[in-house]
């Protein structure tokens, strides 16, 4: 049996503007995973099963040279969609097909089952498709890994900016812009679409200055990712919402050349401009990012000399803080927990861990 996993990821900085072609992120994978189990199936039909799904499992076979599921299941979308999109590469390739079963688990969510938002769609696409690279022996890069799990994440969520795909895909610290999904969309040729450039892509890995410190504190309340883009999405504010852009880059840009400059007061400073350049698109947009208790997690941090800021769609879900490794840690989170805010004590993500 091959056993893969893929890390969780969260948003440091450029939520919402990411989405738009070459706007920048940054991101950051961090250690709680989606584990892919796979072995070759010993008869005619490949099971799927994932532990936090105990009494679903989808059986699949080969029809027609393509996977066909017998029995239906939504847990399991983005797991066959990768599933569709690497058997359409190994086509392409001439490689002959191969009939399997894989068993999922994560750690991405709390002991009770409730979602931190640490992108376990995007972590079990890429876990599937790390699985499918070492069952075939393809030896795939990262890059590689990325497009495929992004074209079957894309093809499901319908939105998004795929950089948790690219955290995923990566692990570390990264700092990403989207790509032209348009140009994607036009695409027919799977082999082509690999090894092209991808207008507008992003993928440049980041090391943070020694001293800093990422703190994370998780609100308790889930949030829907999609459902907020979508109101983002349906904005008539056109001029504002360009200016948001603009800001956006900007700023980001600058963070980014503070990790390159080991500057964390650059850091910090951008880290405090993106919160409110963030907030400012929520006043006009009329949706609820920074929730109360995202906003205390963010005036605690600036207590301690830190920086704070909703992480991903904002909403509910996770806050991060950036704080000198010297900064008194445990005060910062002791004044979360007694805010309803719990602290996560998650590491970063890199490959050799794997």
């Amino acid at each position: 049996m091959i056993s893969v996993k893929a890390p969780g990821k969260l948003y440091i900085a450029g939520e919402y503007a990411v989405v738009e072609n070459g706007y920048p992120a940054i991101i950051v994978a961090i250690d709680q995973y989606i584990t892919a189990n796979i072995s070759e199936s010993e008869n005619n039909v490949g099971v799927i099963h994932s532990k936090q799904y105990e009494n679903d499992k989808i059986e699949w076979v080969y029809d027609n040279n393509q996977i066909k599921p017998l029995n239906d299941n939504s847990s399991f979308n983005y797991v066959i969609s990768a599933m569709k999109t690497f058997d359409k590469y190994v086509e392409e390739l001439n490689i002959k097909h191969k009939l399997y079963n894989i068993d999922i688990d994560s750690n991405l969510n709390s002991e009770d089952g409730k979602k931190y938002g640490l992108g376990s769609s995007a972590a079990v696409t890429v876990a599937t498709i790390k699985a499918l690279n070492e069952l075939y022996g393809l030896n795939l890069s990262k890059l590689q890994i990325f497009k495929l799990a992004a074209i079957a994440h894309l093809s499901i969520q319908g939105n998004g900016s795929l950089g948790d795909v690219a955290a995923s895909s990566f692990g570390g610290w990264i700092a990403y812009s989207s790509f032209d999904k348009k140009w994607l969309a036009n695409q027919t040729n799977l082999r082509d679409v690999m090894e092209q450039s991808w207008p507008h892509l992003m993928i440049e890995p980041l090391t943070p200055p020694s001293d800093l410190e990422l703190l994370i504190g998780w609100t308790g309340t889930p949030a829907s990712t999609s459902n907020l883009l979508k109101s983002v999405e349906s904005s008539s504010n056109v001029d504002r919402y360009e200016q948001f852009l603009v800001k956006s880059k900007r700023c980001i840009n600058k963070m980014i050349n503070g990790f390159k400059n080991k500057d964390i007061a650059v850091i910090k400073n951008q880290i405090k401009e993106n919160r409110n350049i963030i907030v400012e698109l929520a006043s006009f947009t009329g949706i609820d990012i920074e929730t109360s208790k995202l906003k205390r997690l963010c005036e605690i941090a600036e207590e301690y000399n830190g920086s704070g800021k909703s992480s991903g769609a904002g909403g509910g879900d996770c806050g991060i803080a950036i704080v000198e490794k010297q900064s008194p840690i445990k005060d910062i989170e002791s004044k979360w927990t007694e805010n309803g805010i719990i602290p996560l004590h998650l590491n970063i993500y890199s490959e050799q861990e794997a």
